[in-house]
């Protein structure tokens, strides 16, 4: 039989009233399921801020008494490197209807409530976006987003041009099998590895093509 006749064959049976259930007889399930080390240890800790640190985003560390601290720094510097240079002006920052609002304060900047009825026009006026996670892959340096309220809808996250993402130690897993198998697949899941990027054919890198320009990510370290 002809590769053609194959993949004809294989549409058929998918068109017929009663096709034929797919097993995984015969699939070799042979890649790693589990990391060396247990979601939180301080390996992965640090092998997330070096990956993500390739990526050339920002990383940087807290303890829950120093988290408002360790935001309103990432902000500033982020804002200010976005503004290269240019006036003054008040920052507007989004922030999804399920973040604790201890984390951010009014003296970083004007607070934007997000209750998904802002429009792209609207957010695109936001100066950063602060959210949560829901996890984080250290392998990859990935940080996973599924639309829970402490990390708001995907729109939200892609259009203003500074993102700051908290990621609880806790929350950083070693491999993808890992994190595919804590995640719930019937959410809408945003997968990101450093700021947004693209390179043409002369391989010059633009970053903010389809979302943040800056990526800062904050581990928060010591919750049980």
């Amino acid at each position: 039989m002809s590769a053609r006749q194959v993949v004809l064959e294989r549409i058929r049976q998918a068109l017929a009233a009663d096709p034929p259930t797919p097993t995984d007889q015969g699939v070799a399930r042979t890649y790693r399921t589990k990391g060396r080390h247990e979601p939180g240890a301080t390996a992965l800790l640090d092998l997330l801020e070096e990956r993500t640190l390739d990526y050339r985003a920002a990383f940087l560390r807290a303890t829950p008494e120093l988290l408002a601290t360790q935001i309103a720094a990432a902000l500033a510097d982020g804002l200010a490197r976005a503004q290269d240079g240019g006036g003054h002006v008040i920052p507007r920052i989004l922030v999804p209807p399920g973040l604790d609002r201890q984390w951010v304060s009014e003296a970083d900047g004007e607070i934007v409530a997000d209750d998904a009825t802002l429009t792209p026009a609207t957010l695109d006026t936001m100066h950063a976006v602060v959210t949560a996670c829901a996890l984080a892959i250290a392998e990859t340096g990935t940080i996973v987003l599924d639309g829970s309220s402490d990390q708001g809808r995907r729109m939200a996250t892609l259009i203003p041009d500074l993102h700051i993402c908290v990621v609880h130690g806790r929350q950083v897993v070693g491999t993808v099998p890992e994190a595919l198998a804590r995640l719930d697949a019937s959410r809408p899941m945003t997968f990101i590895s450093g700021p947004s990027a693209t390179s043409d054919i002369e391989l010059d890198r633009v970053e903010g093509v389809h979302g943040p320009r800056q990526l800062i990510v904050v581990l928060l370290t010591g919750v049980p």
